[in-house]
């Protein structure tokens, strides 16, 4: 899934009917706190608080950049979080705000209106700033240091130019308040969206649509690993966590905050966002893995027109169409703004957001953005499985799964956490009825009857965004004691292999857990590669494909299905895989399959056959041989700090020995742009992996993608891309006393 993630706030406005406005080259009205222009200045009471919380924050960077940020209280050191943020890249903070206000449009263009609609659908500054006044003052406290934290900053670095983004007021945080890298709005469509709301709208409209959207369920993993290990598989006997988030390059930094109200939390931010959102604290830990339970549904709804007003039908009546006219400024290619105007409609299910044989589409999803930011929070202080339970009990991590290992030796896993209740003779992977009151939600799931786990018999537990049912090996959940809806993704590649490498091993230390989640093994060949054996072995002798993929195929037929930088079969299965991908894709999705399993069982011999020729002739073409080893082609490189990222064949770069999760890899490295070079530059998979044991005194290693800051002229741009790419980790730096024996810089902020 995207990167963005928003929670729909209460709907409001009046009835209109429309659609889209012409565009108008009219003037923004009067400047807001947010809107572009000259940066406000700071008042005399501002800066005289900001400069006192800055005596009160120290910001150790070790050897690695990394910033560890100490503070008297929580809302300090969230102060100083967001300062070291915006210090290692402002850029992205910002944007991560722009775009989950709906303000896209105005720093990219037209092209983003309908990303903007889908978020303004969702959120209003009115609806944000009643719910922060409506705040409990301790978290009001923190998103006031979130702000103060973002606008000393910039109050600081004059030379830093927001885009958009001039002031950052604490109710901003409400709009981006859980970090995952899979939010739920994103299963809305823009194309459909703008389809809809594009033309003028009646209730007579149809539209040529007989079907829902398909799922798309072959691109590049966007998920992760995470992995626990009680203390009878430990060496130890202290049990041992993985977190192995599987991102976009760059997504999150490795951070440290600390105050003395008793936060002590380490791992991964998103940028922008004032808590660790997979890490650990001295005493638990938590890996969040994408892909939980259904928790988005479809409502198809019976609309008509009476009276110069839309209604729709539920149960025996018909209700009247809500509706909202959204603003939708955008940037023309002079740089003026212009706008559109839409007038968004909404059921009591959600907003409307396509159509489909001749009914409109509302969406229903969570809309908890207070609970959710106080249980992003909240489980960073957790102590021990009660406090971390209760933090789940909140119930709004609606798009992860989360695994966890406690310093009491406690292992556990929640599949999913927001799973509403509904009635299982529906089939809740369609869009369902909107007009039938037996399709509602009944209320939430108590986690006790989600699937979950705690202290398995087998020792282990993995989620690798798979099913739960091989989550611990013989000690999993059954898939007969749930409704289908509490899970949403099939098995996979990465799941068998996770089970292979813990279900028999023991005596785990941090470095045999690392060797574990680096292991090379491509499991998705295991099936795909002897039917290709056999159909070359079926070839006649006359088939010119019989002698001209011979050595091709003797090469794979001695292969060990093992990935490595001087492996050349890896470079000829992941390119004959990546042909087979490309050319049944759209066959995969039609069936709903993932490509990979329908690549498996749905071809046939000539289909293998040519994909490994036409495979073979591309490694050629661009590298002068099919036999050239895998860490010549597979590449990680780091060469400016846009977040569209650019490659250069060449530029420098480090040869990578891990492949794409598809293949069943664990440690993941993929590329998810287009490719415009001949050599593959990863930008997607692993990015901030860390090891944890939770002795008497923690013990944890780390790596990076790349290094924590954005700046190229910065020494830690860079200073972890070597190590990175040949699965190499470094000490985590936990305790002050260890900070202060590798201390980079030590200072106030403002300093």
């Amino acid at each position: 899934m995207p990167v963005f993630r928003l929670f729909a706030p209460a709907i409001l406005g009046a009835a209109l009917c429309g659609a889209v406005l012409p565009a108008t080259a009219a003037p923004l009205a009067a400047a807001v706190p947010g809107q572009p222009g000259a940066r406000p200045g700071a008042t005399a009471a501002e800066l005289a608080r900001w400069k006192k919380t800055a005596e009160q924050v120290t910001i150790m960077r070790d050897k690695w950049g990394i910033p560890h940020v100490f503070g008297k209280t929580d809302a300090d050191a969230v102060f100083g979080l967001l300062y070291a943020q915006a210090e290692d890249d402002f850029n992205r903070v910002e944007l991560n705000y722009i775009n989950a206000m709906g303000r896209l449009a105005e720093v990219e263009g037209e092209q983003a209106i309908w990303r903007d609609l889908r978020m303004k659908m969702y959120i209003t500054p009115a609806d944000l700033q009643a719910r922060y006044a409506a705040s409990p003052a301790w978290l009001r406290q923190l998103m006031d240091g979130f702000a103060d934290g973002l606008n000393y900053y910039l109050h600081t670095h004059p030379e830093v130019k927001p885009r958009l983004i001039s002031r950052f007021e604490p109710w901003m945080a409400l709009s981006f308040s859980e970090g995952s890298i899979g939010g739920d709005i994103e299963s809305i469509d823009l194309k459909e969206l703008e389809a809809f709301y594009s033309k003028p709208r009646t209730a007579a409209t149809s539209s040529a649509r007989s079907a829902a959207p398909v799922k798309q369920l072959d691109a590049e993993p966007r998920g992760s690993n995470g992995f626990a290990i009680a203390p009878k598989l430990s060496a130890s006997g202290n049990a041992l966590l993985l977190i192995n988030p599987h991102t976009s390059f760059y997504f999150r930094p490795e951070v440290h905050m600390v105050s003395e109200q008793g936060l002590n939390a380490y791992g991964a931010v998103t940028w922008g966002q004032f808590f660790i959102y997979q890490g650990f604290n001295e005493k638990t830990g938590w890996m969040h893995t994408s892909g939980g339970g259904d928790v988005i549904d479809e409502y198809l709804e019976t609309v008509r027109e009476r009276g110069g007003k839309l209604y729709y039908r539920y149960g025996e009546q018909e209700r009247l169409m809500k509706s909202r006219t959204v603003r939708l400024p955008y940037k023309t290619p002079s740089g003026a703004m212009a706008s559109k105007t839409v007038t968004a409609y909404f059921t009591h299910h959600g907003p409307v957001v396509r159509e489909q044989g001749g009914k409109w589409v509302s969406v229903k999803m969570m809309d908890e953005p207070l609970k959710a930011l106080i249980q992003s929070y909240t489980r960073t202080k957790a102590r021990d499985y009660s406090d971390f339970y209760k933090t789940m009990e909140l119930r709004t991590n609606s798009s992860n799964n989360t695994v966890y290992a406690d310093a009491k030796g406690n292992i556990a896993y929640f599949h999913g956490n927001f799973i509403p209740k509904r009635d299982p003779r529906f089939n809740w992977s369609q869009p369902v009825d909107g007009s039938l009151p037996a399709t509602e939600w009944q209320g939430l799931h108590a986690i006790k009857d989600t699937i979950t786990l705690l202290n398995p018999a087998s020792g282990y537990i993995s989620n690798t965004n798979n099913w739960p049912f091989s989550a611990s090996g013989p000690s999993s959940p059954r898939r007969q004691d749930y409704p289908d809806y509490m899970w949403s993704l099939p098995e996979n590649a990465r799941g068998r292999h996770a089970e292979r490498v813990l279900g028999d091993a023991g005596g785990f230390t941090l470095e045999s857990l690392i060797a574990a989640a680096y292991d090379s093994h491509l499991t998705a060949f295991e099936p795909l590669l002897p039917q290709l054996l056999q159909d070359h072995d079926a070839l006649p002798a006359a088939d010119p494909r019989k002698a001209a993929l011979a050595a091709q195929l003797a090469a794979l037929r001695g292969w060990d299905l093992r990935s490595g930088v001087g492996s050349v079969p890896t470079s000829l299965a992941v390119y004959w895989g990546q042909e087979l991908l490309a050319q049944h894709a759209p066959r995969a999705r039609a069936a709903g399959v993932p490509t990979v399993d329908f690549i498996t069982a749905s071809l046939t011999a000539n289909e293998r056959l040519d994909a490994l020729a036409r495979a073979s002739d591309k490694l050629v073409a661009d590298f002068g041989s099919w036999q050239t080893p895998w860490g010549e082609i597979n590449r990680f490189q780091r060469i400016s700090g846009e977040i569209d990222q650019q490659y250069d064949d060449s530029k420098p770069s480090w040869p990578v020995g891990f492949a794409s999760a598809n293949w069943g890899s664990l440690a993941s490295f993929g590329m998810v742009a287009k490719q415009k070079t001949k050599r593959i530059y990863g930008d997607r998979g692993n990015s901030f992996v860390a090891v944890v044991e939770f002795g008497p005194r923690l013990r944890a290693k780390s790596i990076l993608a790349g290094g924590n800051s954005n700046n190229p002229a910065s020494k830690h741009f860079a200073d972890q891309a070597e190590m990175y790419s040949r699965g190499e980790f470094k000490d985590v730096l936990f305790y002050k006393e260890d900070i202060e024996k590798q201390l980079g810089r030590k200072y106030h902020p403002g300093q």
